[in-house]
């Protein structure tokens, strides 16, 4: 069973459809004690980071996270989250990976949506999956490089694409709207 965490914050169902179409059986909720017994758990999300991370606080989903030791797959505003800060809304993530997440710089760009390829990619997440693969972006910020960054993306400044330490796993760009590639993410994680 994957854990699909509910904390007002937006793709959860788009999640559980591709899980759905993959053959995966899901469940999207907010209780701590599924989310702890789940075989693998999504932490997605579209939303502000700061009133997402005041919602897992007032619910202790925030220390539930912290304490996984199954796969974990955090997506988009997921991938915020687990990281450091963040300076939308001056949020103290759940510091899993080492990166600060910033601001795109404001110019006619911004903010990235769309189809963009990686720049570089290594790891199990990515396996058959080429760097000349397009996946589906939608964000204002973008999580730093690190040293726990597994992929990257160029997009008016180089960015995590992808974060990766122990059990967490984390991608900016959206498995469930990126078609073939991002089927063939997701079965990557399931297969974990």
């Amino acid at each position: 069973m994957i854990a699909i965490v509910k904390y007002n914050a937006g793709n959860s169902r788009s999640v559980q459809n591709s899980l759905n179409k993959l053959g995966c059986e899901s469940i999207v909720t907010s209780d701590p004690n599924i989310i702890q017994s789940a075989d693998k758990v999504v932490f997605p999300g579209v939303g502000q980071a700061a009133s997402a991370m005041h919602y897992l606080k007032e619910r202790k989903l925030d220390t539930t996270i912290k304490s996984l030791t199954q796969p974990v797959l955090g997506i988009c505003l997921g991938l915020q989250l687990m990281c450091a800060s963040s300076m939308e809304g001056n949020t103290e993530g759940l510091g899993i990976f080492d990166a600060k997440v910033r601001l795109f710089p404001p110019t006619d760009k911004t903010p990235h949506m769309g189809w963009n390829s990686f720049k570089t990619l290594e790891g199990k997440l990515f396996a058959q999956v080429n760097a000349t693969d397009d996946v589906y972006y939608v964000h204002g910020f973008y999580a730093e490089l690190c040293k726990n960054t597994i992929a990257t993306c160029e997009y008016i400044e180089t960015f995590s694409a992808a974060l990766q330490k122990d059990n967490y796993y984390a991608t900016q760009f959206h498995p469930e709207k990126s078609s073939l590639i991002g089927e063939r993410i997701l079965a990557n994680f399931l297969e974990l």
